[in-house]
């Protein structure tokens, strides 16, 4: 085997030690540090795809291990960061519990992914980095914005946030996928309109914006359909 086809798998493995480190720093308190794992694992997860078409190395294998990482880096660990903000500030304790619910839903997102023959040209349904994301930026937001940060960080809240984020994951919602066929900007309107604006809240807010940026992810994707079915 070619030393080069173990490039992309070794990437992935990386996007799951990254999972890993992340879910140690969050048992170990450290909220706001774990979370940054998880844009870790979004970069070395758009590296490791990207590895393995430029190199022409796709296979079953890349395929199944991704999903793996995925799980962790995607799944677990943004499940660990809404548990541990739950916990914070949770007298109940048996309530924080309820945010595990996505990592089970994250699980299922991952599997239909890999069995599901449609999503060649977009997605359907959230992907779990778009949700994980979403996840571990939340903190830079409530900081940003004390007032509205207190109501987020709010134990029910946050498990409201979890199980939207799940019905999200396996949704049958048609959602836009960057994968250009051609530059055309007709046939890539919305494509270009969620680049730019993703740009904009990004310049103006920096990591806080990324929850805004997801919300508008989501909103352009289901204008789009709406335009579309007409």
């Amino acid at each position: 085997m070619k030393i080069k086809s173990h490039i992309p798998n070794s990437v992935t493995l990386l996007n799951l030690l990254s999972g890993i480190i992340g879910i140690i720093w969050v048992l170990d308190g450290y909220i706001i540090s774990g979370a940054w794992f998880i844009l870790i694992s979004a970069f070395l997860d758009f590296i490791d795809g990207f590895a393995a078409r430029l190199l022409k190395v796709q296979g079953e294998l890349g395929k199944q291990l991704d999903s793996l990482a995925d799980m962790v880096s995607f799944g677990v660990l943004p499940g660990m960061i809404l548990f541990a903000m739950a916990k914070t500030n949770s007298q109940l304790e048996w309530l924080p519990y309820l945010t595990l619910i996505l990592p089970l839903f994250s699980a299922l997102r991952l599997a239909k992914f890999n069995l599901d023959t449609r999503q060649t040209d977009r997605f359907i349904g959230v992907p779990t980095p778009a949700a994980a994301l979403f996840v571990s930026t939340l903190l830079h937001f409530a900081i940003q914005w004390p007032k509205i940060g207190t109501v987020i960080t709010s134990p029910f809240f946050l498990i409201a946030i979890a199980f939207t984020l799940s019905i999200l994951l396996i949704s049958e919602i048609p959602l836009i996928a960057l994968k250009f066929k051609s530059f055309a900007f007709k046939k890539n309107v919305f494509r270009y309109a969620l680049v730019g604006l993703s740009l904009l809240i990004f310049i103006g807010f920096g990591l806080a914006g990324i929850p805004l940026i997801i919300l508008s992810y989501i909103g352009l994707s289901v204008v789009e359909n709406a335009i579309g079915s007409e």
